[in-house]
């Protein structure tokens, strides 16, 4: 039997057992810039940690400064860093921790990639009009790409896809951020992490 194939068994054997901290799980947060995924995570993880979990949050904006610097905005390089989160998101969860990710990730095929590479993974589509996204935007992003000052900008001038059959559907304009986040964490009793 060869070296890779012992190592990539033995990957597989460790992500299907159940860890001593508790079975792992990638919570894929994904929206409109502006749409609550930071907000909802962060209130996730709090009351993960609460109840004893290990978690661990990937922010697209920290992620993109720490571990995709460099990466431009086309189709490629979004990908590209989506598929780091990914990655991070997947050793993370086959060790027992709650690894989730709030990055925009725009492109659906790019999410089902990870969804069929990720042993334990839930999608959560942070739903939230495109209005609103812009009347709550703090760093005045959507102002510039309305104007043409932010090329190729989510939503606006370059494609959001949404999930066709996410998980779980939160809509931050009618819910509140507690309800949201609520709802997340009965996600997981009822799929059976907690």
């Amino acid at each position: 039997m060869s070296l890779n194939f012992t190592c990539y068994a033995q990957s597989q054997f460790l992500e299907e057992e159940q860890h001593p901290m508790g079975k792992g799980v990638t919570l894929w947060f994904t929206g409109l810039s502006g749409a609550g995924k930071s907000t909802i995570s962060g209130i996730v993880a709090k009351k993960l940690q609460e109840i004893g979990r290990n978690v661990e949050v990937l922010d697209g904006d920290e992620v993109r400064l720490n571990l995709s610097a460099g990466l431009s905005f086309s189709k490629a390089d979004r990908d590209t860093n989506v598929r780091r989160i990914g990655y991070v998101c997947r050793l993370l969860s086959r060790n027992g921790v709650i690894a989730i990710s709030a990055a925009i990730s725009p492109y659906r095929n790019t999410r089902e990639e990870l969804r069929a590479n990720i042993v334990d993974f839930l999608e959560i589509f942070v739903d939230c009009p495109l209005d609103v996204c812009i009347e709550r935007d703090v760093k005045g992003l959507y102002a510039k790409a309305l104007k043409g000052e932010i090329p190729a900008f989510t939503g606006v001038s370059d494609p959001y896809e949404a999930p066709t059959n996410p998980d779980l559907t939160i809509l931050t304009n009618t819910e509140s951020k507690d309800e949201s986040a609520n709802r997340v964490v009965q996600l997981l009793y009822e799929r059976g992490y907690l």
